[in-house]
């Protein structure tokens, strides 16, 4: 059986989508918003058109893992908790600097055959997240927006252990399928990746305009946001980019924490070298100058840009090397807000 026939298999009919003339459906799933024809699939090669009616992913994972917050990476939201971290296959973007392309792109790309199919069901997912103790489940490794409707089923079932959803995106949401998975996500991260239409059309193959939205419609909806941009030398280093798109994110919220990350030679581009730690240091004074109170670098250990500081009063709250924390002395009030402890200023984030 091929990989895409096990696709086929392992699918169940979608609840984003419209019905339209001549058994044709229109995708609702991200801003793609795909019109696809009777035995067509849409961009992301996962979603389709079985006789009108839109079927997708649905009882299986592409792989599984327990991972702490902070390598999301989430800084904001309850610092050293445990995740379950689970994925599909399949993707909307065909980015060629992919860290997971082997299951991202495995239904687009022959040399990404490593993909595998794990049959799963919701319940099952949940009771293993509640055994390991995690306090989030997180849909990620592929693209959670185009297999939104099992990523429901499955925060549907760990939140009735206590657990959390969160989806870790490319953004590339519709306002449809943020309000759908609203109620059972509760942070959510974007990757930013470049602020030049042109090179998200061309590396990507998605506008620029539509991810912006979609940030400021996640924020808007209440979602804890986190952002992150993979620093890529020669691609979306350049001052002036970094200084719009740091503006960007500013003028959403200058409390959103932006993560500047070094890339490393991979998939399909390996011809530039790793990002030094010089232009990630330029990033993090471009964002601070451009208004926005909480910017990390990361990838790059040893740099002590990873620790959460009061923007009041610069006293260290959250102290981080890598993945472990070492010291969180953020006050949390009864209402889970998060305070310094040194002068009593907000700190925005999900805390309790």
């Amino acid at each position: 059986m091929t990989l895409e026939e096990k696709i086929h298999e392992y699918s169940a009919p979608a609840e984003l989508f419209e019905r339209l003339k001549d058994d044709g459906a229109r995708c609702l799933a991200c801003a793609h918003k795909c019109v696809i024809p009777p035995g067509g699939a849409g961009i992301c090669k996962v979603r389709f058109n079985n006789s009108g009616i839109l079927k997708v992913p649905w009882g299986y994972i592409s792989g599984y893992g327990l991972d702490p917050i902070e390598k999301k990476p989430f800084f904001h939201a309850l610092p050293g908790a445990l995740t379950f971290s689970f994925g599909m296959l399949g993707c909307n973007f065909k980015c060629s600097f992919c860290q997971n392309y082997l299951s991202s792109q495995a239904l687009r790309d022959p040399a990404c055959s490593e993909g595998g199919i794990q049959p799963a069901a919701p319940g099952k997912l949940a009771e293993a997240a509640r055994e390991a103790g995690a306090a989030f489940a997180v849909s990620t490794y592929n693209e959670p927006l185009i297999t939104a409707e099992w990523s429901v089923a499955v925060f549907k079932e760990a939140r009735k252990y206590g657990i959390r959803g969160a989806y870790v995106s490319n953004g590339y949401a519709s306002a449809e399928v943020l309000d759908y998975i609203r109620p059972h996500v509760d942070i959510y991260k974007v990757d930013l990746k470049t602020f030049s239409d042109e090179n998200y059309i061309k590396v990507a193959g998605g506008k620029l305009s539509n991810v912006l939205k979609a940030i400021e419609m996640i924020h808007a909806r209440g979602f804890w946001l986190e952002i992150v941009t993979l620093l890529i030398p020669g691609f979306n280093d350049g001052e002036k980019e970094l200084e719009s798109l740091a503006a960007f994110v500013a003028g959403v919220s200058k409390d959103i924490p932006w993560h500047i990350t070094a890339f490393y030679p991979t998939y399909n581009m390996t011809d530039r070298e790793a990002t030094s730690p010089e232009t990630l240091l330029k990033a993090r004074d471009i964002g601070l100058k451009k208004g926005l109170k909480y910017v990390y670098t990361g990838n790059t250990p040893g740099q002590g840009f990873e620790d959460t500081l009061c923007p009041s009063c610069g006293k260290g709250l959250v102290t981080r090397r890598g993945f472990k924390i070492l010291n969180n002395s953020v006050k949390v009030t009864k209402k889970g807000k998060g305070l310094c402890g040194n002068c009593s200023a907000a700190i925005p984030g999900l805390w309790k």
